[in-house]
């Protein structure tokens, strides 16, 4: 069962998203990031990847993409907030870069 991150195991698993670019939504338990690519093509094409590990994990992001720039937000809805599943899949998204 997915659980909402609890105070204490926030830090750990954030911090180090924070540092790179990940950052709080405004109003909202949920995290956000924007990705620029250098064309369309490269940006859908890191999307296509990305989904991939999204629907293996059965975790969906929030995302839109408009030519090379690709916004995602991340939160599990069934717990209301980030969960550790968010940080997974940040961490998974960076990395296809």
């Amino acid at each position: 069962m997915t659980e909402k991150l609890s105070e204490a195991t926030r830090g750990p698993l954030l911090d180090p998203l924070f540092q790179s670019g990940w950052e709080m939504v405004e109003g909202r338990d949920a995290m956000t990031k924007t990705y620029q690519f250098d064309s369309f093509v490269e940006a859908f094409g890191w999307m296509t990847q990305a989904a991939l590990w999204a629907e293996k994990w059965n975790h969906h992001p929030e995302w839109s993409n408009t030519y090379n720039r690709v916004t995602v937000v991340l939160t599990t809805h069934d717990v209301d907030g980030i969960s550790a599943l968010d940080a997974k899949l940040a961490r998974k998204m960076d990395s296809l870069i």
